[in-house]
Order: structure tokens, then sequence, then C-alpha cells
């Protein structure tokens, strides 16, 4: 029985390695170890070991052709079916082939980002501007050169613009959508942009470089050849162009004066005295020309003003220096002098007092020093007919000649050499000697007659 029992168990043991040997060597099912127990009830993790092992062993057999784990003319046993049911792991399917719809779906995502992309680079107002400065001018390398774009593009990237928008449906699709949602103003400004055609420029010099153009001479020229101008054209874009062809000598008048030959070229300062002056135009500024006018208009005013005055000025103020200078001339009768500053009496009545905006005096005292206990109109000084100076004091304060004072209303005679004080201010007051001799000549001359 013992001896039974050991060769059953030796026959299980070789049929066990050549099943293991020929697993081995097919390659499907990897050595792994399972337990025999035997599962009562199943759990849902074993659904789903059994599910995907069914769903990879229908994908091994439909791409090999063989089924693992069986060699050809034989079939499997309860015993392996149990354990290839039970196995935790899934075998190592083969890579497989990409699906044709999932293709589809990747080049039909890809193509809209391209044309995006390209989007994104061209604007349309771009394209609005592309498309009028081709039918301006009909020449993409004008284009190119005369077109400011929101990009530096090159000639290359200008014509491949061109022929999309002429040929690539969905690429002309977007750009018009795009054209249409723009704004308005967007649009006038983008074909105010617009070069000008060789027809336009024709009729443009054909306007004389002498002749001084206006607004009405463009705009008339736009109503004789609607035709000929684009419709965004204004009188004054056609006039700033022309002005620009006159710059650069393209006008029909015009010419271009040839270089000169030889050694001798002609430099800036020789050009600069070439250049007659007279003809050269002065651009008016309205405003510094009414500032001009406004500021001659005032000054005439003050001259005006201290023309009428001058009658009125019967002292001359005079500072008084280190330096020794004469007290009189031919003109000055007598002077009162100060501290700080000297007044020349030359009219035979003069005002003493404290000036003001609405009180004009003729020896305003507050020049020497502090002059505001002093009357607006303190005093009078007159000269009689005999030659004698009177002084009449008018304000509230008293007058001191030579110590006396002078109250209001009352009269003092002034001699040479007399010392005036009127609020802590003294002033010495001089006379002309010699000119007040030969007046009280001339008033003896005439007192006989």
């Amino acid at each position: 029985m013992a001896s039974g029992t050991a060769s059953r168990s030796e026959d299980e043991e070789s049929l066990a390695g050549q099943k293991r040997a020929s697993s081995q060597a097919l390659g499907t099912i990897p050595k792994r170890r399972s337990s025999s127990r035997f599962i009562k009830r199943k759990k849902f993790d074993d659904e789903l070991v059994e599910s995907s092992l069914a769903k990879s062993s229908t994908r091994a057999k439909g791409a090999s052709g063989v089924e693992p784990g069986r060699c050809s003319g034989s079939e499997p046993s309860s015993s392996e079916k149990k354990k290839v049911s039970k196995a935790p792991s899934t075998p190592v399917p083969p890579s497989p082939a990409p699906a044709p719809g999932l293709t589809k779906r990747v080049k039909k995502s890809k193509q809209p980002l391209q044309v995006t992309k390209d989007l994104g680079r061209w604007k349309p107002a771009d394209d609005l501007l592309l498309i009028n400065a081709v039918l301006q001018t009909n020449d993409l390398t004008s284009v190119h050169l005369g077109v400011k774009f929101s990009c530096r593009f090159t000639l290359r990237e200008v014509q491949e613009r061109w022929y999309a928008l002429l040929y690539d449906p969905v690429i002309s699709k977007l750009a018009c959508q795009a054209m249409r949602q723009l704004h308005p103003e967007a649009i006038a400004a983008t074909q105010s942009k617009a070069l000008f055609s060789k027809a336009e420029e024709q009729l443009l010099s054909k306007v004389g470089s002498t002749s001084q153009p206006t607004l009405e001479t463009f705009q008339d020229l736009l109503h004789r050849h609607p035709d000929a101008f684009y419709l965004a054209r204004t009188a004054k874009a056609l006039q700033a162009h022309w002005q620009l062809m006159k710059q650069y000598y393209l006008l029909e008048d015009q010419t271009v004066q040839p270089l000169p030959k030889g050694d001798q070229v002609l430099n800036f300062s020789d050009a600069e005295d070439l250049i007659d002056d007279s003809k050269l135009k002065e651009m008016r500024d309205e405003v510094l020309e009414h500032e001009l006018t406004v500021a001659d208009r005032r000054q005439k005013r003050e001259i005006r003003q201290l023309e009428q005055e001058l009658h009125k000025w019967q002292v001359l103020v005079d500072s008084i220096t280190g330096m020794s200078s004469p007290d009189f001339d031919n003109q000055t009768l007598a002077v009162l002098r100060g501290r700080m500053v000297r007044y020349l009496m030359r009219s035979r009545e003069i005002t003493l007092g404290r000036a003001t905006k609405d009180n004009q005096i003729d020896v305003d005292l507050s020049l020497e020093g502090p002059a505001w206990k002093i009357s607006r109109k303190q005093g009078v000084i007159k000269l009689k007919n005999n030659g004698d100076f009177f002084i009449a004091n008018e304000g509230r304060r008293p007058i001191y000649i030579d110590g006396r004072p002078v109250l209001c209303g009352s009269k003092w005679r002034l001699s040479n050499n007399s010392v005036v004080e009127i609020a802590s201010l003294r002033f010495v007051f001089l006379i002309n000697q010699d000119l007040i001799a030969l007046i009280r000549a001339e008033a003896a001359k005439i007192t006989p007659q």
C-alpha cells in the first residue's frame, strides 16, 4: 500500500513538472503560486479578476489563434481550468493597434488648432488692410513695403496669407466672419490707411507745386473723379498725400536736380546761402501774434498815461550816495535833502505826504523812512513871486521848522538850510540862490511896468 501511494505521488510530480515546462516554453502563463482551497462564495474582486481574464483570453485567441496554456491536439483538464480561472494576475496582452475612429478624431482636433494659430497672428484689421491694399496696388511687394500691419510680416508671409484668403475655404470663411464683427470706427480707421493707387497719384500730380491749394481744391477733385479715388478718401487726406509727393518731387511740374559732377560737392552751408529768404513762407502763429498785439497795446497805454502825468511830476527823487553830486541844476528851485533820499523841487508848488493807491502826491515821505504817522497830505511848499518859500501844514500832526512847531492850518517861511521835521523824519531845505535871484530880478522888472 505504501509503495502504491509513493508511485502515485511520483507520477503526479512528473506530470506537474511536464506541465510547468510546457507552460514556461509557451510563455503565456507565468509561474505563480495558487491555493487549492475551495472557495464557497465568490467575492466582488474575484468577479472582476475573472472578467478581465476572460477578456484577455478572448483577445489572445483572436490575435494568435492559439489558446494560452494548451498544446496542439490536447484538451485542458478540469484542474488546469480551475487554475486559469483562479489566477489573480492577467497575462501580458500584445500591443493593440490604433482604432481608425481615434485617428480621425485626432486629425479633426489638430486642424482647427492650426487655423486659430494663424488667426491669432493675423488680426481681422490686418486682413482688411491687406485686401484693400492689394485692390489698390495689385502688387504684394508694394503692400509689404507700404502697409504697416500689427506685426512685422515678411514678404513670404504676406504672400502666403493672401493665397490662403483666396484659395483656403476654411481660413477665408473664418477671416470674413472676423472682419464682419469689426466695429465701424475700426473699419473706417483701417480704410483710411489704404495705399494710393497709380491713378490717384496721377490725378494728384496734376496739381501745381507753385499753387497754394486749399481743402476746397481737393474736395472739388474728389467730386470730379469719384470713380478714380477710393471710397474712404477725404480732402484732408488728399492734401497730406499731395504735400508728401511735393516733398519728394513727384509732381508733374517738378524736376529733380542732378547731383553736381566732379570734386565740388554742394554742402549744407552752400545750399543755405543759395536759399532766397524772401521766398520762404513764414508760418503764422495766431496765438503769438495775439499776445504780441496785447502787449503792444498795453505798453502804448502806459506810455500815454505817463505822458499825461508828466506835468504832475513836480519833484524828482535822487538817492544819496557817498559821492558828492551837485544839488542844483538850471531847473531845480530847491532841494529837500534827507538821510536816504533827496527831493528836487522843480515847480512853484509841491505837496508833501504819504502816497497811496488812491492818493498821488509830489513828495512821498515814505521813501525816507517809516511814514505811518504822516498824513496822506501833510503840507504844501509854495514859492512866491518875490522869491520867498512858505510851507503850509494841512495834516493832523505838527511840522517843526528849526524846532518851531507849525500847527494844522498855519504857514511858516522857509529859508536856506532850514531843518524840516515831520513825524521824526528830518530834512534840510536848500535853496538855489542863483535861480531865485534871477526870478526876483524878473519880478522886479515886471512890477514897475
